[in-house]
């Protein structure tokens, strides 16, 4: 039981997606997905592990 509202919310959520128009900021999309210059990845100066690869280097190469 409760099927039929679930399936009636999701078909209302469809169209409503489906028939709407959407005024879509595409350089803004371009921009989120190419990773703009004030999401650049922080360096790592210190690495904590560098080390334990020094140390193991030899059991990597097998």
């Amino acid at each position: 039981m409760g099927r039929g509202r679930a399936k009636a919310k999701q078909t209302k959520v469809a169209r409503d997606l489906k028939y709407r128009s959407i005024d879509t900021d595409l350089t803004a999309l371009e921009r989120e997905l190419r990773g703009g210059p004030d999401e650049a990845p922080e360096e790592v100066e210190d690495d904590p592990y560098a080390d334990l690869v020094e140390r193991y280097a030899d059991l990597a190469d097998g």
